[in-house]
């Protein structure tokens, strides 16, 4: 039997193999693990809002199937970007890391950061609150007619700080949650 010989490796080669297998090697394994879990992650969420589209949460007269399906797809869809939002934080850290950035001072100041961009985006934080009480109380969700501001139209998409309308002219209304003090919903019954 002959077997194959692999000569010694040129000092080129080894030294290109030694800097691949250090930070380059474990940059690439972050970003194919936050590839992996944004994927599986997200599959995740919408299997379990497509479950519970089908639960009858709010027993009574005023909950149709088609409502609970726009309420499951609105909440999926605000899970499936706060979830890709953190997971792009965290992969972000974990590879300034590998680059040699010293993430303990930016994560001690990271009070202090929150509290002066919370002062000086009040606006942006209005918003989301706005946005969390408007999917808890389920004012409107995907899909549903409504008169928002000025503008009459149906729901395209739902978020934690905009809410997207298009009218029926066809143009797409960008409409900030915080701005929303009354709504009227044509898609709910009762």
């Amino acid at each position: 039997m002959n077997f194959i010989r692999i000569g010694p490796m040129s000092e080129n080669t080894r030294s290109v193999l030694e800097w691949f297998s250090g930070a380059p090697l474990r940059i690439l394994l972050v970003l194919a693990g936050a590839f992996f879990t944004q994927f599986f992650g997200s599959r995740a969420i919408t299997r379990a809002m497509n479950r519970l589209a089908s639960v009858d949460l709010i027993p009574g007269p005023a909950n149709t199937p088609a409502r609970q399906m726009a309420r499951a797809r609105t909440t999926g869809t605000v899970l499936t970007s706060t979830f890709n939002a953190v997971l792009a934080l965290l992969a972000t850290g974990m590879i300034l890391g590998e680059f040699g950035f010293n993430l303990g001072p930016l994560i001690a100041s990271a009070g202090i950061i929150g509290v002066a961009v919370g002062l000086g985006a009040q606006s942006i934080v209005r918003d989301v609150l706005s946005g969390i009480f408007m999917l808890i109380e389920d004012q409107y969700g995907v899909g549903d007619i409504v008169h928002v501001l000025d503008v009459t139209g149906v729901v395209e998409k739902v978020g934690l700080r905009i809410t997207t309308v298009r009218d029926t002219s066809g143009i797409l209304w960008y409409l900030r949650n915080g701005e929303i003090l009354k709504v009227g919903n044509q898609s709910q019954s009762g």
